[in-house]
């Protein structure tokens, strides 16, 4: 039932959104936030220790939770904690929210009330951004999150259940705590955001082919898609963003990357694509683009991890006789 328990969740998250009270994710992050104050110091050592205890516990504490509700509930105790893990962990419903309230007031000519909103999407200076620059931090934002926030849980969760995709959620989090270049996290949040990258990778690359095939849900072409991911997939400093990046700018015929402001840092990030500027029905686009990877991914989660526990049932247990089948747990998944 876990398969089943993978698309249950999603479809929670796009029905209900975010939990609005007792967010795990948010109170994960006040547990990493009182370890920081007990272990920080600007080295690589302590840092990775912070990220293996919290990435550790988490996984660790979904295991347990899953277990306990397998006692509890044999038949569909794992599958009910999974759900909950699920619609707790992703975040497409509040990422394409987001998105259109900032492309609506874009279009409104609101770009000052554009401004003040795009932090809670992208963690870029918005404060200089003219109407372009805002759709342009809109659809990069909605690409690389549906890889981080949607597609990437839902890998792990159909790799490893509720362990997987709460260690998944945990790593992902504290990449976005400590995990980004400044002088206090330099060097104590280099193991979350090498982690955070090693856990990305095979969510952005199913996350692009995802975007590719379904291209034409936002008007787009999936040749283009796939011709702009392979020819500038690689060209973003980020292993995984940059995939999603150059997806979405094929199959949106658009251009992406270019310069960029994180507070006093600048960066000039290379062109993906070969379109044009974005514009804020373009912003629109991209949440429709990001709903349909979601949908994809929630689809090819529930089928994989569905296969993959009827396959291990199939094997023999002991020694190489096939005639062992394994013993029946009252229908419950491992």
């Amino acid at each position: 039932m876990t398969g089943v328990a993978l698309a249950a969740g999603w479809a929670a998250d796009l029905a209900f959104g975010d939990p609005r009270r007792f967010h795990p994710v948010a109170g994960f992050g006040r547990v990493a936030l009182a370890l920081e104050r007990v272990l920080y110091a600007p080295s690589r050592l302590r840092g990775a220790v912070f990220t293996a205890t919290l990435v550790g516990a988490a996984a660790v504490a979904a295991e347990g939770a899953a277990r306990v509700a397998e006692r509890v509930a044999p038949r569909r105790g794992r599958a009910l904690v999974l759900v909950a893990l699920t619609w707790g962990a992703l975040g497409g419903r509040s990422l394409t929210r987001e998105g259109k309230r900032i492309a609506g007031r874009v279009a409104a000519d609101d770009i000052d009330g554009a401004r003040a909103a795009l932090p809670a999407l992208a963690g870029r200076d918005p404060s200089q951004l003219d109407a372009s620059g805002i759709s342009r931090a809109v659809v990069e934002s909605l690409a690389e999150n549906t890889a981080d926030a949607v597609v990437g849980a839902l890998v792990w969760g159909a790799v490893a259940g509720p362990a997987g995709i709460a260690g998944y959620r945990a790593a992902n989090t504290l990449d976005a705590m400590v995990g980004h270049h400044s002088e206090r996290y330099e060097r104590f949040g280099f193991a979350a955001a090498k982690l955070d990258d090693a856990i990305g990778w095979p969510g952005a690359r199913l996350g692009a082919l995802l975007t590719v095939a379904t291209a034409p849900v936002a008007g787009g072409s999936p040749r283009a898609a796939w011709r702009i991911l392979r020819r500038d997939g690689a060209a973003h400093p980020s292993p995984n963003a940059g995939r999603m990046e150059a997806a979405f700018a094929g199959a949106l015929d658009l251009r992406l990357g270019g310069p960029l402001q994180y507070g006093t840092r600048h960066e000039d990030r290379p062109t993906l694509g070969d379109g044009r500027a974005p514009q804020a029905a373009d912003a629109v686009r991209a949440a429709r683009l990001s709903l349909a990877v979601g949908a994809g991914a929630a689809a090819v989660a529930a089928l994989a991890r569905a296969a993959a526990l009827r396959t291990a049932r199939l094997l023999p247990l002991h020694g190489s006789n096939p005639s062992v089948r394994p013993e029946s747990r009252n229908g419950a998944t491992t």
